[in-house]
Parts: C-alpha cells; structure tokens; sequence
C-alpha cells in the first residue's frame, strides 16, 4: 500500500504552505486522498506531489486560480501552450499599462517628454482610389466598428484585385467618450480603367496626393488612451517645425496587426502636412 502523507508533511514537500492546501481543496483543485472520519485529518498520496508542485509554480506567476485550475486538468501536452497564452496575455497587458503610465506623465506634466516618447519621420503618399464606409461612432464602440467596416470593404475590394495599399482611418472629428467623429475606413484598391461610375454597393473616393508626418506605433501603444500622445506628439512637430495640418488625421494599419506582439510595430499615427 502506498504511504500516505500527512497534510504538514505535504505542505512541506510540496511547497505549498497548509492554508493553501485547504484553500485549494475548497476550490477543487487539490483534493486530498483521504479525511479522518473521527478528527478530519487530511491524507495525500506522494504521487500527489507532482501536481501539487506545478500548482505551486504556477501560482508563483500570480497567476488567477481559474487559469491554475484550466492547466492541471489538462492533458499533459496542451499544459505547455495554456503557459505560453497566459504569459502573452500578461506581457501585452503590461506593455500596455506601460504605455498608459508614459502618456500619464505626458499628461500630468503638461507636455513634458512627449517629444522623447515618439519619433516623428515625413513621407510621400501617392494619390489612391479608395473603397469607404463612414460612421459617427463614440470611442467605447470604435475598435469593433472599425474591425466590421474593414472587413466589409476588404471583401469588397476582391473584386477589384484586392487592396493595393495599407489600410487607414481618418479621423475628420475628434473621438472619445462624448464625441463620435466621424471616422472614415479606408481601403485602397487598384480600379480598373473600364471600371466606369466605380462600384454601385460600396462608396469610393480619390485620396489625393500628399506629404504627411507620422509616428510609428506597437501594438501596446494603440491602446486608448495612450495613443492620443502619438496625435499630441505629431501635432507637436509640425507646429515646431513651422508646418501647417493640411488635412484630418488617420491611422495606417498594418497587415500583421492582428498577429502582432505587444512590442511590435502595428499602426502609424499619420497627419497629412503642408
């Protein structure tokens, strides 16, 4: 028969402390093997080890005893990836409270250090023929009207060759929680020269030619209300640097945006200049 261990003793060897073995019990993670009928006292296997010590390591990652849960009753080769998933969740999550903390200070001190946070770069933006859809949208609802009106005008520009050109939002009103734009989604497309009054479901407009100011931003650094630094810090260097807002703002997405990690590079915060 093999021998049991008395709660003190697992606790020790599983480096889990007592109050934790009974707090897990409660919650159905770490049962033990066996309770004294007379006094309660409670028995584990030694084989119980093993998931006791994971429990404690995955505990030492702060991590919520619903995830902890998830993982043990796993099979044995989906643990690995459930790790992995909760990490990148925690990653992002910081890098964006990282971000949230620098436009903070920006903010508190008015204006300080914004012109360090970001770097301000010029290009050349050819004319383009774009497919639209524009809303009067407020900012808690703009993530997820921006992802349907993309995918909307991406499956129409299929019929055009798909898109040419990175994606991009204007921005031709300022949008928060008591403003609601309106914003414009843009796809450009290749048209064809028989394409006559261009296609009669989706609206289109020319994007015309023009120099703009932009910064590059991470994925973290999307999030609102950080992102509003990178505007702050635009407008900034054109005023600086003697230069005139020659038309609305907008954001220029990235194609691996969807996939990027919280440090990678996923959107361009652009104003165009004159």
């Amino acid at each position: 028969m093999a021998r049991l261990l008395g709660i003190g003793e697992f606790a020790r060897r599983s480096r889990l402390s007592v109050k934790a073995l009974r707090l897990y019990e409660r919650q159905g993670l770490l049962r033990p093997a066996e309770i004294g009928e007379g006094n309660g006292y409670r028995w584990y296997r030694e084989e119980q080890l093993a998931g006791a010590r994971l429990v404690a390591l995955l505990r030492r990652l702060d991590m919520p005893l619903a995830v902890v849960t998830r993982i043990v009753a796993a099979p044995e080769d989906r643990r690995a990836d459930l790790v992995a998933d909760y990490w990148a969740e925690v990653e992002h999550l910081v890098a964006v409270r990282r971000g949230l903390a620098a436009h903070l200070r920006v903010v508190l001190s008015g204006g300080k250090g914004l012109s360090e946070m970001y770097e301000v770069k010029q290009r050349e933006v050819p004319e383009q023929v774009v497919l639209t859809e524009q809303r009067h949208v407020l900012q808690p609802g703009l993530v997820d009207w921006i992802g349907d009106a993309m995918t909307r005008l991406e499956t129409a520009a299929r019929a055009y060759g798909g898109i040419s050109a990175a994606p991009f939002v204007v921005y031709h009103g300022e949008v928060n929680e008591d403003s609601d734009g309106p914003v414009e989604a843009c796809v450009p497309i290749n048209p064809p020269a028989d394409w006559g009054d261009g296609p009669s479901t989706t609206a289109y407009r020319v994007e015309p030619a023009h120099r703009e100011a932009y910064v590059r931003l991470t994925k973290a650094q999307v999030v609102f209300p950080q992102i509003l630094s990178a505007y702050d810090a635009v407008a900034a260097w054109l005023k600086e640097n003697d230069f005139a807002i020659a038309d609305s703002p907008r954001e220029v997405y990235f194609e691996s945006m969807g996939d990027a990690g919280p440090d990678d590079v996923a959107c361009d915060v652009a104003f165009p200049m004159r």
